[in-house]
């Protein structure tokens, strides 16, 4: 039989359990709800940016608090390298890797990183690219968040013709690395064949190609080294890409979760990415150059002037493609400009 006392004491510890009950809910129901990310990108995972990605998921997923995890499905397991950027608009994955040039006109602004001569390096020029790239990238990639814009180091030609001037591309059967150098290509008299960097090895061995464009350490990376032995010595383009995410997959993530999307989606963390992989780029190069099947090829003071004078024409184009949207293109690249100076990154 119960006591009096006895009642009491087990009606207090009800009304104390509910109320640790009741505290409690709340805290259950504002816990933030698991999300995985596919991240899906087109190069190897050998290549340096598939770690760079791997440690930007590990950064979101520490900033909320393991809420966010990522999952990376790498050489175009999700989709072909041009198809990336509708890849994240449609949600077949949530963040992508892009290179806007595998589609020309598509995203003109952008491609005025891809001119002759701009970036002497792509640490402090990627942090440029990405600060400046913010002012246009609400507009001309509306339809996705724009995440992390970014450049590779300095690329050059690669392949099994000498090519040392403009000249040399006549005739020439030539894979860009982007619009911009197809461009170029074209206006030298060239042909372009127009792959992918995934393709880019295949195109050289089939004869299809007679050269590339591509960046350093990537020609290890891709076996490109087995097949293009003669390298133009000169630092002449960069290519720009952007990680760019599904909009319905940021808008559906709760207040905390956006939080630390937000603190992995700036120019500092473009510079991160961009970092180690410029620093791998600028090693590949010396470890051909030391390599004795390989020959690198120096351009004259007088090759150097061609060049220069053909990006001064793909410059004067490149404002008329950007006046068709709106954009001054003679502002936009001065603002480039300074935010390279800014920075230390200029290479004029």
């Amino acid at each position: 039989m119960l006591t009096k006392s006895r009642i009491l004491s087990v009606g207090i510890t009800l009304s104390a359990t509910l109320l640790t009950l009741a505290l409690a809910a709340p805290a259950a129901e504002a816990q933030d709800k698991p999300v995985t990310l596919r991240l899906g990108h087109w190069l190897p995972a050998a290549h340096n940016l598939h770690g760079g990605f791997t440690a930007w998921g590990a950064a979101v997923e520490k900033a909320s608090g393991g809420s966010i995890k990522t999952q990376i499905f790498p050489a175009q397991q999700l989709g072909a390298a041009k198809d990336h950027y509708d890849m994240a608009r449609d949600g077949v994955a949530d963040l992508t890797y892009v290179n806007p040039g595998y589609q020309p006109g598509r995203f003109p602004v952008i491609a005025g990183s891809e001119l002759p001569f701009l970036l002497a390096n792509a640490k402090q020029g990627s942090a440029a690219l990405d600060s400046w790239y913010r002012k246009y990238a609400a507009k001309e990639m509306a339809d996705t968040k724009v995440c992390l814009t970014w450049a590779h180091d300095a690329a050059t030609f690669h392949g099994k013709v000498r090519i040392t001037k403009p000249d040399d591309l006549k005739g020439k059967k030539i894979r860009p690395g982007n619009a911009t150098m197809a461009r170029l290509v074209s206006m030298a008299g060239g042909v372009n064949v127009q792959v992918a960097a995934p393709e880019a090895r295949e195109s050289l061995e089939r004869g299809t190609a007679d050269a590339i464009t591509f960046p350093w350490d990537s020609l290890f990376v891709f076996g490109i080294d087995k097949v293009a032995k003669l390298h133009m010595d000169a630092p002449l383009y960069v290519s720009n890409f952007v990680l760019v995410m599904n909009k319905g997959t940021y808008d559906k993530m709760s207040a905390n979760q956006k939080k630390a999307i937000d603190a992995n989606c700036n120019t500092d963390a473009a510079l991160a990415l961009a970092g180690p992989w410029a620093d791998q780029e600028s090693a590949g190069r010396e470890k051909l150059r030391s390599m004795s099947d390989h020959e690198f090829v120096k351009p004259s003071e007088a090759d150097m002037v061609a060049w220069r004078k053909i990006g001064d024409e793909l410059t004067k184009v490149w404002y008329e493609d950007v006046k068709k949207v709106g954009v001054n293109g003679e502002e936009a690249l001065a603002e480039l400009k300074a935010e390279l100076k800014k920075r230390n990154a200029a290479a004029f």
